[in-house]
């Protein structure tokens, strides 16, 4: 019989917490949800100055906010058959270098801003961005840009076999986060949720640049298997409607052995964010467990 699937959600509004499935201390990989907090690094020092949004890249011809929102045309590494061959033999990652040439080896998919792609390479270039245009390592930004604003004890940056050792899920002693090019956070359920639910607080960013990150261009209706209703993307965060549980704001992510969902939900009568973890590979569990957050039984 298989036993029932473990699922560790936290939920967070402005007059506290409540997250009777968590006891706190798990430790999960964020997977994609890295993209919203490199996001954020990255609207950070737009707001500093240290980058433009618009303007085009130093030797390219796309701009920060089209890598930040998958118009910029380029490929992705995730479906490359030796990619996953590799990382299913649980291999060390390749140099950063080695990937680029085999991702950009299968061309660009359409001029910048004429299509939206799904594109990993593209954050690994706002990683490097972020790195150059501050002279700190992508761990320094998240601590200093996110963790420390918002009191974030948890989160890190896993680089090595012996950071992502602390992972709750068995699944991670046999792959290295390397893998995850543009970075792979680990931390709590609560401290993603704090997370984004900081952010929406005003916590990290000013009003007007977090209604750009908001800027939904719509891709679709509804996904099977999943709760969304309507889909789009903005700077770093997926976005559209869940149905009854109304406008949502956050990411979801995945690797090979679990899952996540945040998510903040900005039309509730008390603003909410809910954050779900769990193991597999279905990305629709965690976002149900969301969607199921918002009115717990």
């Amino acid at each position: 019989m298989t036993p029932p699937r473990r699922i560790f959600t936290h939920r967070i509004t402005d007059h506290g917490f409540d997250s009777p499935s968590v006891a706190g201390s798990e430790i999960f990989p964020y997977w994609s949800f890295t993209k919203t907090a490199l996001a954020i690094c990255a609207l950070r020092m737009v707001e500093q100055g240290l980058l433009s949004l618009d303007m085009p890249l130093a030797g390219y011809d796309f701009s920060l906010c089209q890598l930040l929102n998958h118009t910029s045309g380029l490929p992705d590494y995730g479906a490359l058959p030796a990619y996953r061959e590799a990382v299913a033999r649980n291999e060390e990652p390749w140099p950063a270098t080695r990937l680029l040439e085999v991702a950009m080896a299968q061309g660009r998919l359409f001029g910048p801003g004429a299509g939206w792609a799904y594109s990993n390479v593209g954050y690994l270039l706002v990683r490097d961005l972020t790195e150059q245009a501050s002279g700190r390592s992508f761990a320094q930004n998240i601590k200093l840009l996110i963790c420390d604003p918002l009191g974030l004890g948890s989160i890190a940056l896993a680089s090595s076999r012996q950071q992502f050792g602390r992972v709750l899920w068995g699944g991670a002693q046999s792959y290295h986060p390397g893998w995850v090019y543009h970075g792979c956070l680990t931390g709590t359920a609560a401290d993603a949720a704090r997370l984004l639910h900081g952010l929406f607080a005003g916590r990290l960013l000013g009003p007007e640049m977090l209604a750009q990150m908001c800027l939904c261009q719509p891709l679709g209706a509804a996904l099977p298997g999943r709760p969304w209703t309507e889909c789009g993307y903005g700077l770093g965060v997926m976005s559209g409607s869940w149905g009854a549980a109304g406008r949502v704001i956050g990411h979801t992510g995945g690797g090979p052995f679990s899952v996540n969902a945040v998510y903040h939900f900005p039309d509730m009568d008390q603003p909410l964010t809910v954050a779900s973890f769990t193991d597999g590979q279905e990305e629709g569990i965690a976002e149900h467990a969301v969607a199921a957050g918002v009115h717990p039984a």
